[in-house]
């Protein structure tokens, strides 16, 4: 076992320990790890996070439902359009996008390149929603269901989710907060079985495409799921405010790492 690929699985346990700490957001540092640390390309890469996220949201989906914090009617109904999508962008969107997009004075603008652009944009935002202040509750103005716009950021998300690779979390519940009327607890687990279900869904899509490193894929998702439940363990210590605020910093930071190093190719 070489010295990057040892890098890799105590970045993995690294992620899984964040995202049990700070309860989401970690996941969305998978393909950085993937891609700069151990040499995979944005396709792949993007592929494997689907998996290692919908498999530790699988377990976390789980557990909020025993707890019943989880409203099934509502999360299957945004699963439907949404793992659509996921499916549809992993299996034609990003195989269609071509190799080579444009040159500019000699600068060629590849797919990989845009791909992770796209990637620290969202990072971006998922940052600047990790560090600003929650509002009260007593601010926050509830409305009754809106399924056709659920249906329609459904799609909108799940499209996203598939380009990136993460699992879209901080997209969805927002959305189920004002949208479908839950409780943030209720918003949260549910969250977990609609991205449990788009990711392994946009994984599948992928199979025919790549040639996946299974004992690789296996192994760095196992040790992921591990750090999730050291970082759960820890989180009883840590002030999970200062922790998302600080780990939004972090991201935002990673952002615009990308960002850069991706337009001068450093």
């Amino acid at each position: 076992m070489d010295a990057e690929l040892i890098l890799g699985y105590i970045g993995a346990l690294f992620v899984g320990g964040l995202l049990g700490m700070a309860g989401g957001g970690g996941s969305i540092l998978t393909v950085p790890l993937l891609v700069y640390l151990l040499g995979y390309s944005p396709v792949i890469a993007t592929a494997y996070s689907l998996f290692v996220v919908g498999t530790s949201a699988v377990a976390g989906a789980i557990q909020k439902y025993r707890k019943g914090v989880v409203d099934l009617k509502t999360g299957l109904y945004f699963c439907f359009p949404s793992f659509l999508a996921v499916y549809l962008s992993r299996k034609y969107l990003v195989p269609s996008i071509p190799d080579s997009l444009f040159n500019i004075g000699g600068f060629e603008f590849t797919k990989d390149i845009a791909l992770m652009l796209f990637f620290a944009v969202v990072m971006f935002f998922v940052a600047v929603a990790m560090i600003k202040p929650k509002r009260k509750k007593e601010e926050v103005e509830y409305k009754k269901p809106a399924y056709a716009i659920i249906f329609i950021q459904g799609i909108v998300i799940g499209t996203i989710t598939g380009i990136i690779g993460a699992g879209g979390g901080f997209l969805y519940v927002p959305a189920l907060v004002l949208w479908t009327n839950l409780e943030m607890k209720k918003a949260v687990g549910t969250s977990l079985v609609i991205v449990s279900i788009n990711s392994l869904m946009g994984f599948t899509g992928d199979l025919q495409e790549i040639d996946v490193e299974w004992p690789f894929l296996l192994t760095f998702t196992a040790i992921t799921i591990f750090g999730i439940l050291i970082g759960g363990y820890l989180s009883k210590y840590v002030s999970n405010k200062r922790l998302k605020s600080g780990f939004g910093w972090f991201i935002l930071i990673m952002s615009i790492y990308i960002l850069t190093k991706e337009v001068f190719q450093f």
